[in-house]
């Protein structure tokens, strides 16, 4: 028997459905944070650009006609204040993106007891924060996203980064149950895990010989750069991506999943 002639409706798959809503972008004064905002902003969303630094978060906002804020996320204080703020200037938050995070690129034997707690807080305590106080503003708005940048460390192991690493595998955990948590509030949890990207702080760390030496054992053949980031971060807070929450889209290159094998046969 033929199947039914499908007659259903079919959406406008150009909209993303971000048009004047209130995006707050965490740590959106540099890098992958920066091309965040450009992005929403060119999605038509009302942004938010949040960074510690006040002339990072004033000099990118300046660039998207944006607001400024300012602030230390991994408090608990500053993170009210940020959301309550961003409230009252720009609106409801339907989209929040938690971007900030770094390593302290030691072995786990060289940390000591404050060393560990910094790392925590650089990576995962604000990220927990963000959820609940964040989470709570766009259920209040009538739904939305929440966006995380995890990382390939918190999926394979990297020399010198295995706190690093460990927080950034809670904070997958973490998405990956804040999404059934947050499902009846109609705000999805979600994050990207990038690979190797080049990011101002990396290109501080780097030199050009190494980063050729990286971008050859990518198999995309090259590192990544933070548009290319910003993209997926994009498609994830829009209604492009309704139907997902609770995961982490690792944007590697391919890298993550990649066995090098010496010359065999």
């Amino acid at each position: 028997m033929p199947l039914p002639l499908d007659r259903s409706a079919v959406p406008d798959y150009r909209r993303l459905g971000l048009e004047g809503r209130a995006a707050v972008v965490l740590g959106g004064g540099n890098g992958i944070g920066r091309q965040v905002c450009h992005a929403f902003a060119q999605a038509g969303a009302r942004v938010v650009c949040v960074d510690r630094e006040a002339e990072r978060a004033e000099t990118c906002a300046a660039e998207i006609d944006g607001v400024a804020l300012f602030g230390d996320i991994t408090k608990r204080a500053d993170v009210e204040r940020i959301f309550a703020e961003a409230d009252e200037r720009v609106g409801p938050v339907g989209v929040a993106v938690d971007i900030v995070g770094m390593p302290y690129l030691e072995p786990l034997s060289a940390f000591d007891d404050a060393k560990w707690a910094s790392q925590l807080d650089l990576v995962l305590t604000h990220a927990f924060l963000v959820m609940q106080i964040g989470g709570r503003a766009v259920a209040a708005a009538g739904g939305g996203a929440l966006v995380f940048v995890a990382s390939m460390s918190g999926q394979v192991y990297l020399e010198k980064q295995s706190a690093y690493g460990a927080a950034k595998a809670a904070l997958i955990h973490l998405v990956a149950c804040m999404g059934r948590e947050y499902g009846p509030a109609k705000v999805r949890v979600n994050a990207v895990a990038p690979g190797f990207v080049r990011t101002p702080r990396l290109n501080s760390m780097l030199n050009e010989e190494q980063w050729q030496a990286i971008g050859e054992m990518v198999p995309r053949g090259k590192v990544g750069l933070p548009e290319e980031i910003a993209g997926p971060i994009l498609f994830l807070a829009s209604d492009l991506a309704s139907y997902l929450t609770g995961q982490t889209l690792t944007v590697d290159g391919g890298i993550t999943d990649f066995v090098r094998l010496p010359k065999l046969w």
